[in-house]
């Protein structure tokens, strides 16, 4: 394992790691892209299984999050200005530190935000990987439980009235005392559900809270532009869609309907899954490896 950072313009620190599987015949690497508030250290079991199938790993932390430098005062607050800037951090990623290194073929593995932002990459660079699975990928997002045209019109308002930094409505600095397994909506394996609270205890650094009205803002904005069936059209690279039946963060359906706008998609949904595949259950992380090494190896 080795962790190194690299800088973007504005003096943006952008921390990143490379797992070398250690094996004597490689079979490719793999880009491994975390979504919102996550950070590598989430990932250990999923880089340890990527090793275990000779893979090289290479993985970041989005700006904004993780140990990459924090856009606001308050490094709780999760903002982003544009989804522009998570793509040159990618690009920069790929180009400087992956492709220099890697063994062909280089796979992308991403999840929620991380598949949204892998998609947008793939349109603007087509041969930046040879194929893509994306796990609950953020393709559109569930705003309950008001219509979704009202709270865009609401974070339009809040942005342009100079409120882009504030804490959306219901967000919140990272509390742990007030975190608990029950009622949670993101797995039902309370063990994998401590993952990243217990790295967090040991470097409260990685802690992230709730969203500004400004990255909901980049976000709805970053929808549009990915989510018409012109864009998606042009996303010519083998892309594997792992959806999870019981998400009720990010919308199932949209990840069905951009599947089938694209050339080369292919949709695969695990019914018994909350939106952490890579974090669930034994039995739904088996069906996702399944479908993993199909995809991979085929």
């Amino acid at each position: 394992m080795k962790i190194d950072y690299f800088t973007m313009p504005g003096n943006v620190s952008i921390r990143y790691g490379t797992w070398d599987c250690g094996a004597g015949t490689k079979k490719g690497s793999v880009i491994l892209l975390g979504g919102r508030k996550e950070f590598m250290e989430k990932y250990a079991e999923t880089i340890d299984e990527l090793n275990q199938r000779q893979l090289d790993v290479y993985s970041m932390d989005w700006r904004g999050q993780g140990l990459s430098t924090r856009i606001l005062a308050n490094r709780h607050k999760g903002h982003i200005n544009d989804y522009g800037e998570y793509l040159e951090d990618l690009n920069y990623f790929v180009n400087n530190i992956v492709r220099p290194a890697a063994i062909p073929p280089i796979i992308i593995l991403a999840h929620s935000m991380g598949g949204h932002i892998a998609l947008r990459f793939l349109h603007d660079f087509p041969d930046a990987a040879g194929k893509a699975v994306l796990t609950s990928p953020m393709i559109d997002i569930i705003v309950p439980p008001f219509p979704k045209w009202l709270v865009k019109l609401m974070v339009r308002f809040a942005s342009k009235t100079g409120c882009g930094t504030a804490y959306s409505a219901g967000s919140k600095d990272y509390q742990p005392r007030k975190i608990k397994f029950e009622g949670n909506i993101l797995t039902s394996d309370p063990v994998r559900f401590m993952d990243e609270h217990r790295a967090i205890a040991e470097n409260p650094e990685l802690a992230l809270g709730g969203v500004t009205y400004g990255w909901l803002a980049a976000t709805f904005k970053s929808i549009d532009v990915l989510y018409c069936a012109e864009y998606a059209g042009r996303i010519n690279t083998p892309v594997l869609i792992v959806s999870a039946g019981r998400d009720r963060i990010v919308s199932e359906d949209a990840q069905r309907s951009i599947c089938s706008l694209m050339k080369k998609g292919s949709f695969v949904s695990i019914p018994d899954s909350y939106h952490e595949i890579l974090k669930e259950r034994d039995p739904v992380r088996q069906a996702f490896w399944k479908a993993f090494d199909a995809f991979v190896n085929g």
